[in-house]
Protein backbone atom coordinates (compact mmCIF):
# COMPACT_ATOMS: atom_id res chain seq x y z
CA UNK A 1 0.00 0.00 0.00
CA UNK A 2 1.53 3.17 -1.07
CA UNK A 3 0.25 6.93 -0.31
CA UNK A 4 1.50 10.57 -0.57
CA UNK A 5 2.38 12.81 1.69
CA UNK A 6 1.34 16.17 1.76
CA UNK A 7 3.47 19.42 3.17
CA UNK A 8 1.33 21.20 5.64
CA UNK A 9 2.05 24.34 5.17
CA UNK A 10 3.96 26.52 7.82
CA UNK A 11 1.79 28.89 9.84
CA UNK A 12 4.04 30.77 12.23
CA UNK A 13 3.39 33.69 10.24
CA UNK A 14 -0.21 34.59 12.01
CA UNK A 15 1.44 34.21 15.15
CA UNK A 16 3.18 37.21 15.01
CA UNK A 17 0.90 38.96 16.43
CA UNK A 18 0.99 36.99 19.98
CA UNK A 19 4.50 37.16 20.19
CA UNK A 20 4.60 40.73 19.86
CA UNK A 21 2.68 40.82 23.35
CA UNK A 22 4.89 41.65 26.46
CA UNK A 23 5.88 38.74 28.35
CA UNK A 24 4.90 36.20 25.46
CA UNK A 25 7.39 33.47 24.51
CA UNK A 26 6.11 31.48 21.59
CA UNK A 27 3.29 30.51 19.90
CA UNK A 28 2.93 27.26 18.65
CA UNK A 29 -0.01 25.89 16.37
CA UNK A 30 -0.59 22.36 16.89
CA UNK A 31 -2.53 19.67 14.99
CA UNK A 32 -4.75 17.72 16.97
CA UNK A 33 -2.86 14.76 16.94
CA UNK A 34 0.30 16.56 18.01
CA UNK A 35 1.73 17.76 14.07
CA UNK A 36 3.23 21.05 14.46
CA UNK A 37 1.29 23.41 11.75
CA UNK A 38 3.69 26.41 12.65
CA UNK A 39 5.74 28.13 15.78
CA UNK A 40 7.23 31.59 16.66
CA UNK A 41 9.48 33.19 18.96
CA UNK A 42 9.32 36.77 20.09
CA UNK A 43 12.40 38.71 19.22
CA UNK A 44 15.29 39.50 21.79
CA UNK A 45 14.61 36.74 24.34
CA UNK A 46 17.27 35.43 26.50
CA UNK A 47 17.23 32.05 28.62
CA UNK A 48 17.16 29.08 28.07
CA UNK A 49 14.90 29.05 25.43
CA UNK A 50 15.42 32.14 23.36
CA UNK A 51 14.35 30.93 20.02
CA UNK A 52 12.40 27.23 19.51
CA UNK A 53 13.48 25.55 16.73
CA UNK A 54 11.80 23.26 14.63
CA UNK A 55 12.86 20.05 16.64
CA UNK A 56 11.86 21.88 20.01
CA UNK A 57 8.64 23.24 18.24
CA UNK A 58 7.75 19.79 17.58
CA UNK A 59 8.62 18.16 20.93
CA UNK A 60 6.23 21.12 22.68
CA UNK A 61 3.52 20.53 19.87
CA UNK A 62 3.34 17.08 20.94
CA UNK A 63 3.19 17.93 24.87
CA UNK A 64 0.33 20.52 24.22
CA UNK A 65 -1.69 17.89 22.13
CA UNK A 66 -1.67 15.71 25.15
CA UNK A 67 -2.19 18.26 27.68
CA UNK A 68 -5.57 19.23 25.28
CA UNK A 69 -6.03 15.79 25.01
CA UNK A 70 -6.07 15.27 28.90
CA UNK A 71 -8.50 18.66 29.24
CA UNK A 72 -10.85 16.68 26.68
CA UNK A 73 -10.92 13.88 29.09
CA UNK A 74 -11.28 15.22 32.52
CA UNK A 75 -14.08 17.65 30.78
CA UNK A 76 -15.89 14.01 29.56
CA UNK A 77 -15.51 12.61 32.74
CA UNK A 78 -16.96 15.81 34.84
CA UNK A 79 -19.43 16.69 32.13
CA UNK A 80 -20.41 13.93 30.10
CA UNK A 81 -19.59 12.97 26.68
CA UNK A 82 -19.14 16.04 24.17
CA UNK A 83 -18.02 18.58 26.60
CA UNK A 84 -14.73 19.92 25.06
CA UNK A 85 -12.40 21.78 26.75
CA UNK A 86 -12.02 25.63 25.33
CA UNK A 87 -8.84 26.79 27.20
CA UNK A 88 -6.36 25.24 29.39
CA UNK A 89 -3.53 27.02 31.18
CA UNK A 90 -0.74 25.90 33.03
CA UNK A 91 1.57 27.49 35.48
CA UNK A 92 5.49 26.66 36.43
CA UNK A 93 7.77 28.30 38.16
CA UNK A 94 9.32 30.42 35.18
CA UNK A 95 5.50 31.44 33.48
CA UNK A 96 2.60 30.42 31.87
CA UNK A 97 1.24 28.13 28.85
CA UNK A 98 -2.00 29.00 27.72
CA UNK A 99 -4.00 26.22 25.20
CA UNK A 100 -6.90 26.76 23.38
CA UNK A 101 -8.70 25.68 20.68
CA UNK A 102 -8.09 26.88 17.61
CA UNK A 103 -10.64 25.30 14.64
CA UNK A 104 -11.25 22.23 13.40
CA UNK A 105 -8.54 19.65 14.68
CA UNK A 106 -6.01 22.45 15.76
CA UNK A 107 -5.21 23.92 19.12
CA UNK A 108 -2.93 26.90 19.76
CA UNK A 109 -0.18 27.15 22.32
CA UNK A 110 1.49 30.48 24.18
CA UNK A 111 4.28 30.21 26.59
CA UNK A 112 4.82 33.00 28.51
CA UNK A 113 7.00 34.69 31.81
CA UNK A 114 5.78 35.49 34.73
CA UNK A 115 5.56 39.38 34.29
CA UNK A 116 2.91 38.35 31.04
CA UNK A 117 -0.86 39.35 31.82
CA UNK A 118 -2.66 36.01 30.97
CA UNK A 119 -5.81 37.68 31.01
CA UNK A 120 -4.98 39.73 27.92
CA UNK A 121 -2.87 36.63 26.22
CA UNK A 122 -6.18 35.11 26.58
CA UNK A 123 -8.15 37.64 25.18
CA UNK A 124 -5.63 38.08 21.90
CA UNK A 125 -5.34 34.25 21.17
CA UNK A 126 -9.23 34.29 21.26
CA UNK A 127 -9.30 37.71 18.81
CA UNK A 128 -6.97 35.49 16.82
CA UNK A 129 -8.63 32.40 16.25
CA UNK A 130 -11.72 34.15 15.68
CA UNK A 131 -10.00 36.68 12.38
CA UNK A 132 -8.22 33.80 10.74
CA UNK A 133 -9.52 30.40 12.85
CA UNK A 134 -10.20 28.91 9.13
CA UNK A 135 -5.97 29.12 8.33
CA UNK A 136 -5.74 27.39 11.96
CA UNK A 137 -8.15 24.53 11.43
CA UNK A 138 -6.57 20.89 10.65
CA UNK A 139 -8.89 19.06 8.79
CA UNK A 140 -8.38 14.85 9.34
CA UNK A 141 -6.26 13.80 6.80
CA UNK A 142 -7.18 11.09 4.09
CA UNK A 143 -5.98 7.41 4.71
CA UNK A 144 -3.72 6.74 1.89
CA UNK A 145 -4.74 5.37 -1.30
CA UNK A 146 -4.19 1.65 -2.20
CA UNK A 147 -2.73 1.20 -6.02
CA UNK A 148 -1.75 -1.87 -7.40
Amino acid sequence: MTGTITRLPDLGWMLRPLTEIPGVRHAVVVSEDGLRLGHASAENLSGPVASLSVADAESLSAACAAMTMTGRSTSALLFGRGAGARQLMLETDQGFVLFTHAGVGADLGVATDLNADVGLVAQQMQLLVAKIGAHLSSLPRDAAAATS
